[in-house]
């Protein structure tokens, strides 16, 4: 195999949870008599990183409602909505074939820790992980810092890693790895060609490139 390891984002890679985050969003928005989200392009067009800033273009008002407020606010109304979201089509078919080779998967989310493990067991996925890096909090500022953290333990690893987002190209430079991205996840692949990575629209197009 051409790497040792293979790095997945999470949300929008693996799970597909794209509408789910729209639907709280948009009634967080609603309650607050902000305009909604339209549609899922517009989505993509507007998703970012760090999530605080996403939501500052949406209008939300750190004045009156602190961000540290309204992000459980959020997760709350995610945890509901995400209930119907299911696994992007042939990541199945990429964790399995992965899994009989030699070269490790690991999950790196800017997603909290405890609530990525219980929906990776609820998709019946955990198992085909060798490691599952998440943050402590539910912020979702920015995984960079666990990817430099991982690449300084492990010096001598080739990695290709996996995302849908600008930032999951960021996170790929610090690891040292190649990237691909995912066009139908959170960000548009107008976006992600910004970035210089190679962009797929199938997630079975990573066989192809770890042979």
């Amino acid at each position: 195999m051409k790497y040792t390891h293979l790095f997945w984002d999470f949300n929008g890679t693996i799970f597909s949870d794209m509408q789910a985050g729209i639907d709280s969003v948009n009634r967080m928005l609603e309650e607050r008599g902000l305009p909604i989200i339209a549609d899922m392009e517009t989505y993509r067009e507007i998703f970012d990183f760090p999530i605080k800033e996403y939501y500052r273009k949406l209008g939300f008002d750190f004045e009156k409602e602190p961000y540290e407020v309204l992000a459980p606010i959020w997760v709350e109304l995610y945890l509901q909505n995400c209930c119907t979201a299911g696994i992007v089509d042939g990541v199945d078919t990429v964790v399995k074939a992965v899994a009989k080779t030699e070269t490790k998967q690991v999950i790196l989310s800017a997603c909290e820790k405890n609530m990525l493990c219980d929906q990776l067991s609820e998709l019946g996925l955990i198992e085909y992980f060798d490691e599952i890096i998440g943050l402590d909090d539910i912020h979702a500022a920015s995984k960079l810092h666990l990817a430099q953290a991982w690449r300084e333990k492990n010096p001598e690893a080739k990695i290709l890693f996996v995302g849908d987002t600008i930032h999951d190209a960021e996170t790929a430079e610090v690891l040292g790895a190649d990237c691909l991205l995912f066009a139908g996840g959170h960000q548009s692949k107008a976006r992600l060609l910004t970035t210089g990575c190679q962009t797929i629209d199938g997630i079975v197009e990573i066989l192809d490139h770890i042979k």
